[in-house]
């Protein structure tokens, strides 16, 4: 039985308090809003990262995988089932943490944590973390014990059902009562450690699976309440729980983004992404997170990936060259086996070896960043299309972009709002001129695109 230390008048009070949503972040703060999820990189790796690629790339964050000491196993989701809120997991000890965030913000570059907050461990029987700690799914001595987790001990099967979607356990994962007292300051208590070593902003694993209430709650506990906040809440059709609910506490990400531009880019036309974003009813720009891919999404073949080679390419150079939402970049590494961990346990000798994939560095894509960096508040303009899989628009003055999605080579002149002048096109580094009717004239070869913009006046 899970313990309450308020009482039933006491607790409605305080849910009350908590609920009144506070001004979000419109996406992450900054003048740099790309984020590169280095998924499963070990900490020295990404410290490297960010000062040789992420922060003369121009991203502004990097998120990191769950560093809190979890269940032993070389599978990647053994990251996802903390066993204590120590820094001791496969990816490194806290030291290595501390010196990846100095790291990154030498470079500057801001870190977000991907952080598990909705649940412990599954299975059953004893264990022994990868710090060293000792456990069974419902008693993690020194930190939980069963009074603190939701009574409901089976598996969530009714996404109809908000109470056994919040209350009863994602794929049998200890289900953490997160509207308890002790809880919530425990879980503070690990994020507000996070913050003391420098960290930006956090990732909120299975968010959907926790009250909206529960979260702001626990978010006003923090050292710094505006703090970077990400939401993982999946939209279902039909389902109880939507990802509306959570934008008062931060930004939530918008799975149907990236549902879509599979479904667009494979089956439909490009034509059809002229209103993409708060006009096919998602959540409005300000707080959406958007995303090609995910870890999860990669697996499981609900978006695209790495496997569809220049077709991902060019969603992402979509995505970035497109006005809506935060992006993230999901950089992950080659998989044929579901389960399969990092190679080398997470350590990055070298991008494209050993089966990483480093999507952030595709060159086509690192030179999106640049451009998103610079056409940042600039509107839609100019947008041309073929009725096809070939589409061309503007970002105001400050650039402009053409995505060449059919089967054979497109030659056109397309107006532009830039001034004249030379410019590169930071997809091949060739030379592109602007007259002084604002009008470019460009070959571009099947499944390729073009972009400039005005912080590259020449290649």
């Amino acid at each position: 039985m899970a313990r309450r230390t308020l009482s039933g008048v006491a607790a409605l009070a305080a849910a009350a308090l908590v609920m009144t949503p506070t001004q979000a972040s419109a996406s992450p703060p900054g003048s740099k809003d790309v984020t590169a999820v280095l998924f499963e990189w070990n900490f020295a790796s990404v410290a490297r990262e960010c000062t040789t690629t992420l922060g003369p790339a121009g991203y502004g964050y990097v998120q990191v995988s769950p560093p809190a000491e979890h269940i032993q196993g070389s599978q990647w989701w053994t990251s996802y089932q903390p066993v204590s809120y120590k820094i001791a997991g496969r990816l490194g000890d806290r030291t290595a943490f501390r010196n990846m965030v100095n790291t990154c913000h030498a470079a500057g570059v801001k870190v977000v944590v991907d952080t598990v907050i909705n649940h412990m461990s599954a299975g059953a029987g004893n264990g022994t973390g990868t710090g060293g700690s000792r456990y069974t799914k419902y008693d993690y001595p020194g930190l939980y014990s069963s009074y603190d987790f939701d009574d409901c001990t089976t598996q969530i099967t009714d996404y109809r059902n908000r109470w056994n979607v919040q209350n009863c356990e994602l794929v049998g994962l200890a289900d953490l009562d997160t509207g308890e007292e002790y809880v919530r300051r425990t879980i503070a208590g690990y994020m507000n450690d996070l913050l003391s070593l420098g960290v930006d902003g956090f990732r909120i694993d299975a968010a959907k699976h926790m009250p909206a209430a529960d979260l702001a709650n626990i978010k006003s506990r923090l050292t710094n309440p505006s703090a970077y906040w990400k939401q993982e809440v999946i939209y279902g059709a039909g389902e109880a729980v939507q990802p509306g609910e959570y934008t008062g506490t931060g930004d939530v990400q918008e799975f149907r983004y990236a549902y879509d531009l599979k479904r667009v880019f494979n089956n439909e036309n490009l034509a059809y992404l002229k209103n993409y974003g708060e006009g096919w009813g998602y959540l409005k720009s300000s707080s959406a997170g958007v995303f090609v891919d995910n870890h999860d999404t990669e697996r499981n073949g609900s978006t695209l990936s790495y496997k569809d080679n220049a077709t991902y390419t060019l969603a992402n150079v979509f995505m970035l060259a497109w006005p809506y939402g935060a992006p993230d970049i999901n950089s992950g590494y080659e998989f044929t086996n579901h389960d399969a961990g990092p190679p080398n346990g997470g350590r990055v000798d070298a991008c494209w070896q050993n089966g990483w994939k480093c999507q952030h560095n595709w060159p086509e894509i690192k030179a999106m960043v640049g451009f998103r960096n610079a056409t940042r508040g600039q509107a839609v303009t100019n947008w041309w299309d073929n009725g096809g899989d070939a589409i061309a628009f503007g970002r105001g003055s400050k650039g402009f972009v053409a995505i060449n999605h059919e089967s054979g080579s497109l030659t056109r002149t397309y107006q532009t709002s830039l001034p004249a002048g030379t410019y590169c096109n930071v997809q091949n580094n060739t030379p592109v001129t602007v007259n002084g009717s604002g009008q470019l004239t460009a070959t571009l070869g099947a499944h390729t695109a073009l972009a400039v913009h005005a912080d590259r006046r020449g290649c």
